[in-house]
């Protein structure tokens, strides 16, 4: 397994839509690991490929206490959204950066796993947070632009800066 780089906002390619996968294959499961990966050593809960610049319908999630539970949903597709929440986001793309985000109580998505079975699940709570902002990477949609006008610049400043500092 390899870790893979995560691109920071603002950079362009975060703006990128994901292509769907045509066959989940040996290289998409060494992207599904090398993800899993990537995910824990930055201490996140979701990453998608996106955001390791591979434009291909791919993501892994892991809400588990322990880290033991990784779920892979390749071509992931929100069928239903239920009720509405409010919840402080971050995102390993933006790091540092935390904000509240109005989403879905609960959604239904089909997906295939890591072994190139589709299955169906309902999620709610933090886990259907998770899915909705991974799957809203694979759109080219990065958290941040639920914000205002002037919440994102001031971020994209911050950030600029940080980056200068870190050069």
């Amino acid at each position: 397994m390899a870790l893979l780089t995560i691109l920071h906002y603002p950079d362009e390619r975060l703006h990128t839509v994901a292509a769907p996968v045509a066959t989940v294959d040996e290289r998409i499961r060494t992207l599904i690991d090398d993800m899993v990966e990537t995910m824990y050593e930055a201490n996140g809960i979701g990453l998608a490929a996106t955001q390791v610049n591979v434009h291909e319908r791919v993501v892994v999630i892991d809400i588990s206490d322990d880290r033991s539970a990784p779920m892979a949903f390749v071509n992931p597709e929100i069928l239903e959204r239920d009720g509405e929440t409010v919840y402080e986001e971050g995102c390993l793309s933006v790091p540092g950066i935390y904000d509240k985000v109005t989403r879905a109580e609960r959604v239904r998505v089909r997906a295939i796993g890591r072994n190139g079975e589709a299955f169906e699940l309902e999620a709610d709570g933090l886990l259907a947070i998770c899915i909705q902002h991974e799957i809203d990477h694979l759109d080219g949609k990065v958290f941040v632009e639920y914000l205002s006008s002037l919440k994102q610049e001031r971020i994209r400043t911050k950030l600029k800066k940080r980056q200068k500092r870190n050069l």
